[in-house]
């Protein structure tokens, strides 16, 4: 059985155009696993699914205002912008598909740049908005902005391994989301199951918006001066003034607990899910240097020929910044050894 999955596993290598399988494998996991995440979240496009999937308490402010458009409008580039990007890292399409490659490439930025505009403009809302949340949004957006820049400026300087190195960075930067829903599962069990309780604090319009939104009672007013007496008086001029506490528990019949259970957990998890990310890629690049050299030479090839004076190091380069010795490849490569005579 392991053979036969071993044949097709290549076969599907050789189709994709990778000649080593566990860059492939590498390749089907970690893209296979954005590009199943982006399909899957394409629902969330219509206002109505997003209203009924989304956590407890978000589509609050989501529902109107700055942070419907800016919900949208990240979610209407990001979701497209992590489809397209699988198919800049096939080789096949890079190596017979040059135009393709390019103008994709060119989509995948502003599509990127385009949803971390929109992800700023929410994130004083997004899961309770708290400052770990927002500095985590403005973080993952300054990552994800100078890598792809970095990325851009290297192919510009035909610099391809630094490209790359770059656009990798960058894929695993947005991919950090799915492994920050993954954590964050396990964190809100771990608040809900913690020994002391743990609380976060809503305003009464939220708590009372929520349970219109998800039908929890025929009378809410009931139930809010049973399980919240300081929103059960309010008026409806201090509903968005007026805070209660609420505590954190995922498994509770009450959404406004629910989403406290995930507002909670969601800045821890999406700082681990950025760390584990950000040292994932460097080990891999560390673990790749044959691949690096082999670009590089390509790099080279295509300086030289542009007339270039520095031919192999046009780019941002780490000898032009750092006490590296310069680099020692500065030759050509034997014809069958060439990356054009593939």
């Amino acid at each position: 059985m392991a053979s036969i999955v071993k044949h097709y596993f290549l076969k599907a290598s050789q189709v994709v155009g990778y000649s080593k399988l566990y860059n492939f494998s590498l390749w089907f996991i970690f893209a296979g696993a954005l590009l199943g995440f982006a399909l899957a979240r394409l629902q969330y496009l219509h206002a109505g699914t997003y209203a009924k999937g989304a956590v407890p308490g978000e589509w609050y402010y989501a529902h109107a205002g700055r942070d419907r458009v800016g919900i949208f409008l990240h979610l209407g580039t990001i979701l497209p912008c992590a489809i397209l990007v699988v198919f800049q890292f096939v080789p096949r399409i890079r190596q017979r598909c040059v135009i393709f490659h390019r103008t994709n490439g060119y989509i995948v930025i502003f599509l990127l740049l385009a949803s971390n505009a929109g992800a700023l403009m929410i994130m004083d809302h997004a899961f309770g908005g708290g400052m770990d949340v927002q500095t985590w949004v403005v973080t993952l957006v300054v990552a994800c902005t100078l890598s792809v820049g970095m990325a851009w400026w290297n192919i510009r300087r035909l610099q391809i391994e630094q490209h790359r190195a770059w656009m990798l960075r960058t894929m695993f930067y947005m991919g950090c989301i799915i492994t920050t829903r993954l954590i964050l599962v396990i964190l809100a069990v771990a608040v809900t199951r913690s020994s002391s309780p743990r609380y976060g604090v809503w305003p009464c319009g939220k708590i009372r918006f929520t349970y219109q939104q998800q039908h929890v009672s025929d009378d809410v007013d009931a139930l809010l001066k049973q399980r919240y007496p300081d929103c059960a008086f309010t008026t409806a001029a201090n509903l968005s003034s007026t805070f209660t506490p609420i505590s954190a528990s995922l498994f509770a019949e009450d959404p406004a607990r629910n989403g406290v259970a995930f507002n909670l957990s969601f800045g821890a998890a999406a700082w681990v899910a950025f760390f584990l990310h950000l040292v994932g890629v460097e080990v891999y690049l560390r673990l790749t240097p044959r691949e690096a050299e082999r670009l590089r030479m390509v790099s080279y090839e295509r300086q030289f020929a542009a007339g270039y004076k520095n031919p192999g190091s046009a780019g941002l380069v780490v000898e032009r910044w750092g006490d590296a010795k310069a680099w020692g490849g500065q030759g050509r490569l034997p014809l069958e050894d060439s990356p054009f005579a593939r």
